[in-house]
């Protein structure tokens, strides 16, 4: 077996167990949770009503539905994803399979392979299960075969079974609006022949850098671009960058919530100003017509009627090939005019540009990014640009098996560690404080880390420091687990305290017309549903709600706020600090905050790790740290 092969099937047994927990972890929430339940968890809309059905591409039939309670409650339902509508009169035998061609916040339409809906839908509550998703599985599973076989310029380059050519520095651009190290990224990028690494630390600019290469590399090349990111989120925000930039962006996939703007870039939004739409129109209301009158036909009718409503299905099928073929004709088109095609890692198997190769791929966010989801859009091309932080949060991976941990070891680790030539460091961050950002800068960037200057010096007004840690230890704050939720309820109590003398203070501070916004954070769930209840019982606090957000650190990735405050939460006499020993996650909670950061935690149980010890010291030799006793009254 080839070194090649044998790489591919061991990444290829890593996602396979991954893939088996994923798919049993679901199979038992669905089997074991009451329809209630699967509501809450967001994997269930019950009850809904159906509002329009009528005829998709090809022999489809698309239903249009609204949830009828529960409409702000958060859902798992995305574009594409496998569900079945089920009738509450028999849950299990009364399901049509369907696949989602859209979902917002209320409405959903369904795809479902089939001429008309059953009776059983014109009675009693509908509901919609979401389905285990093994398209994104299946997809990274065929990837990896295939590279096990294949010839491709990047693949021994990323195994290391060649070695990296040296870059011949041919194209420089002007870019003053770039710092020195980011037009240095730029620069690598463009005269790279294979494969360039943009290492963007919190606040320094990743994206602006990512979005000034793209556009200078389609105006040395002419040739087409592929720009991907592991979530939608990301992918929608360089679209729309790239599109300011007056570059031809194609955002191939359906997000479930997109701004007025973003539909207008995305391949269905374009198709639907294309000129032929009209022609396109008339026939799908010929078939409409054909299908209505097929309808009409009641159930009790002999041969004749039958081959009749049969012909009348038939003619309507024929149509919508027709229909079919004129998509066909015009989505090709536009993709072929695209200079930039923006998806996710999996969505660049999107049906409409399977085939396609591309002059550049550009991965963003490739820290959160599971390695076989990469290999996706990687074979798509012969040139590779990776950008990200692999010493932020690591990629998801559900299971815990020793083999499935292994996928948090991403692609853009491996490549900095093989070719650190070839990775360009941002070195300046235009969001923190320059205190805020010194002990990330000394743990995770070898002190390399500036503040530009109109940052270093930003604080809040009436509080004149822009770093506290708040020693618990002593008080008597201990932890309390319970069915393996870990919360501090005496921490959660002071933390609320102390956040209510801190929107005083700014409220004091005169700072009504722009009030700052706070994050308040937790690594734990459980601690930060705990804050989140005393947060809405404190009535001196509900004037301060709109401006303060609470939520886990894993949720704040990417986000920053004017101050934040951490709960670390754990205090025990065993001194565990269980995933706090994650330090990338601290390095995330860490640099959230511009003007102000306020770290709360126990001493005693967090000096026993390393990393926290230096922290502890680093406020001590900056004057940051502070006893719980200053704030006991």
């Amino acid at each position: 077996m080839s070194e090649q092969q044998h790489y591919f099937e061991d990444l290829f047994e890593l996602l396979e167990e991954e893939q088996n927990y994923d798919r049993q972890q679901y199979q038992d929430t669905l089997a074991f949770a009451s329809t209630n339940e699967r509501v809450s968890k967001g994997v269930t809309w019950f009850p809904i009503a159906i509002q329009q059905t009528e005829i998709g591409a090809g022999d489809y039939l698309s239903i249009s539905i609204q949830r009828t309670t529960n409409m702000e409650g958060s859902h798992q339902f995305r574009f594409g994803m496998p569900v079945a509508l089920f009738s509450n009169y028999a849950p299990q035998e009364d399901r049509i399979p369907g696949t989602i061609a859209f979902v917002s916040a209320k409405l959903m339409r369904i795809s479902m392979r089939i001429d008309e809906l059953p009776a059983w839908t014109r009675k009693g509550k509908l509901g919609v299960d979401l389905l285990f998703d093994e398209n994104s599985y299946q997809e990274m599973r065929a990837t990896l075969k295939r590279a096990a076989t294949i010839t491709h310029p990047l693949i021994p380059l990323l195994l290391r079974t060649h070695d990296l050519p040296a870059i011949q520095q041919k194209e420089y651009f002007p870019l003053s609006h770039l710092n020195n190290k980011q037009q240095d990224a730029v620069h690598q990028i463009l005269n790279t022949p294979d494969i360039a690494v943009v290492h963007g630390p919190p606040g320094t600019g990743k994206t602006t850098t990512l979005i000034t290469a793209i556009a200078a590399l389609w105006k040395l090349h002419k040739k087409q671009l592929l720009v991907v990111a592991p979530s939608n989120t990301a992918v929608d925000l360089l679209t729309e960058r790239l599109a300011a930039q007056q570059l031809q962006v194609l955002r191939i996939g359906n997000p479930v919530k997109v701004s007025e703007e973003l539909q207008r870039l995305t391949l269905d939004g374009k198709m639907a100003l294309h000129p032929a739409v009209k022609d396109i129109k008339t026939l799908k209301k010929q078939a409409a017509a054909y299908t209505d009158m097929a309808h009409k036909y009641k159930r009790s009718f002999g041969k004749a009627e039958r081959d009749q409503r049969k012909a009348l299905f038939s003619e309507a099928r024929k149509i919508m090939a027709e229909v079919d073929a004129t998509y066909d004709f015009i989505s090709s088109s536009l993709i072929e005019q695209a200079e930039v095609i923006t998806a996710t890692l999996v969505g660049a198997n999107h049906y409409k540009i399977k085939e396609r190769n591309y002059h550049t791929v550009f991965i963003d966010e490739a820290g959160q990014a599971l390695e076989p989801a990469c290999w996706v859009p990687i074979l798509k091309g012969s040139k590779l640009v990776l950008a990200g932080d692999h010493l932020q949060l690591p990629p998801t991976v559900k299971s815990s098996g020793t083999k499935a941990q292994q996928l948090k070891h991403t692609l853009l680790e491996k490549v900095c560690a093989l070719y650190p030539e070839r990775v360009t460091l941002l070195q300046e961050q235009y969001r923190m404080h320059a205190s805020i950002m010194a002990f990330s800068s000394e743990q995770f960037y070898q002190g390399q880390l500036c503040a530009h200057h109109s940052v270093a010096t930003q604080l809040l007004p009436g509080m004149p420091a822009a770093v506290k840690f708040i020693d618990t230890a002593g008080s008597g704050f201990e932890e309390t687990v319970v069915e393996n939720a870990i919360f501090n309820q005496e921490e959660a109590q002071f933390t609320i305290s102390y956040l209510l003398q801190v929107c005083m203070d700014l409220k004091g501070a005169a700072v009504e017309n722009h009030f700052p916004r706070i994050g308040l954070i937790s690594p734990y769930r459980k601690q930060v549903l705990v804050l989140q209840q005393l947060f809405q019982e404190e009535e001196r606090l509900a004037e301060f709600a709109p401006y303060v957000q609470i939520n886990t650190i894993d949720s704040f990735q990417g986000q920053e706020r004017d101050c934040i405050i951490i709960s670390l939460t754990r205090s025990n006499s065993k001194f565990e600090i269980g995933f706090l020993a994650e330090t990338r996650r601290m390095n995330v909670a860490l640099t959230r905050a511009k003007k102000q950061l306020t770290v709360i935690g126990d001493s005693a149980t967090l000096s026993k790790s390393k990393f926290y010890t230096d922290f502890i010291n680093f406020s001590e030799r900056n004057d940051a740290y502070h006893s719980i006793w200053e704030y006991m009254s």
